[in-house]
């Protein structure tokens, strides 16, 4: 894989892609169109992505909302997170996505004016980064910036204060012999004695993009620092394949999980080295991204699907397919290594395709759904719309 060089400076050039995307897509269909689609249906699969993000976020507002999430079949609202409106602050970006001004501006208002950090919730440090810190430095960006069409003329930070604020109250989280964070901490009192210190790879590994921004937003580096430090406490402790595990002990370092694998507990420390770099332009993110992904194409890539390995032996442990692997292709594509991505999005898409859905677990043994819990784990990593609008992408695939 050819070395990359960064060419984006900042989130927003992401954010204004897709905002573009959606106020000018007519133009985009007809010129980025996927062989076997026809413009006439890019533009509905457009127009559903946007009728099913109405309706689970016109859902949540009408029965939920200030509580943070709506429980599908009840439809009553329950406090999952942390207490804090989670998802309309999850869905602010993709109201400006969406064009939608009066209701972007109105719950821009309504965050900066009720929302508190200061409360006595043990809040886990992975999902309040990637939903709530994410969503409110995501949102400043589109609001304070005249380019992205959606400035809001009184906004006055108050999302950036509201993010440097319930940051530091994350902040005694990495304070680890390893600076492996804790999973959890309590955004009053700090890290509880008796809080496990036992987190996975992804939790300690998927933060640097959110605490590198609020850094360069605030030019106070602690942020960023501290999150750098997780990402080398746990490259220091990978094996000798240039493999790491699950889960791992933020004290002594050990592993707990030795199971190494591209899915759940490990997922998005792969996908935040890359972006780290890109984003930030910074060369280390970029050489351990480089040993982490050629590992795993050498040790969990059986052709198309991956499985997963003890990561010092390399010996198989578990060969699955779950629905958290969904994202590597897509990685694979903005690494510049198209040819494996598109065979293993193929297959996956044909588990899609068989059963109308992505299973939490596709045994690739016996090439059945392996059956687990009731609840699907990955609905309580992203929204529903998310979900629902991943799924029409892939339909729009179909070749």
């Amino acid at each position: 894989m050819e070395a990359l060089k960064p060419s984006i400076s900042f989130p927003l050039v992401f954010l204004f892609f897709f905002f573009v995307f959606f106020t000018y897509s007519d133009i985009f269909i007809r010129n980025t169109l996927a062989e076997g689609v026809t413009p006439e249906e890019a533009r509905e699969l457009r127009d559903e992505v946007r009728g099913m993000f109405y309706h689970a976020f016109d859902g949540y507002m009408e029965n939920a909302f200030p509580l943070d999430e709506l429980r599908p079949l009840s439809c009553e609202g329950e406090d999952t997170l942390g207490g804090y409106a989670l998802t309309l602050i999850d869905s602010l970006d993709t109201l400006a996505l969406l064009d939608d001004r009066e209701r972007f501006a109105s719950s821009v208002e309504w965050i900066g004016k009720n929302l508190r950090f200061d409360i006595n919730k043990t809040v886990s440090l992975f999902e309040t980064t990637i939903r709530i810190l994410g969503g409110l430095l995501s949102a400043h960006l589109i609001a304070s910036d005249y380019a992205t069409g959606m400035k809001i003329p009184s906004y006055d930070d108050q999302l950036l204060h509201l993010s440097e604020d319930l940051a530091r109250r994350l902040l005694p989280a990495f304070d680890t012999p390893t600076g492996i964070p804790f999973g959890s901490v309590n955004l009053l009192h700090g890290v509880d004695e008796h809080e496990s210190k036992i987190t996975s790879t992804a939790g300690g590994g998927t933060l640097t993009l959110e605490f590198g921004v609020l850094s360069r937003l605030t030019n106070d580096p602690i942020f960023e620092q501290v999150t750098k430090n997780a990402v080398r406490g746990l490259w220091a402790r990978r094996s000798m394949l240039n493999l790491v595990g699950a889960h791992i002990n933020v004290f002594t370092g050990e592993w707990t999980q030795k199971d190494a694998g591209i899915g759940t507990s490990i997922d998005s420390f792969y996908e935040y080295l890359l972006k780290a770099y890109l984003l930030f332009g910074d060369e280390e993110y970029l050489f351990i991204f480089q040993q982490a992904y050629g590992a795993a194409m050498h040790y969990l890539y059986s052709d198309p699907w991956y499985v997963e390995v003890n990561m010092d032996s390399a010996a198989i442990v578990w060969p699955l397919f779950n629905s958290l692997q969904a994202f590597w292709p897509g990685l694979q594509v903005l690494a510049g290594d198209i040819d494996p991505a598109i065979r293993t999005h193929t297959a996956f898409f044909s588990v899609w395709k068989k059963y109308g859905f992505t299973p939490e677990g596709f045994n690739l043994a016996t090439l059945s759904v392996q059956h687990g819990p009731k609840k699907l784990p990955l609905a309580s990593r992203v929204n529903g719309e998310h979900v629902l609008a991943l799924q029409s992408y892939q339909r729009s695939q179909i070749s």
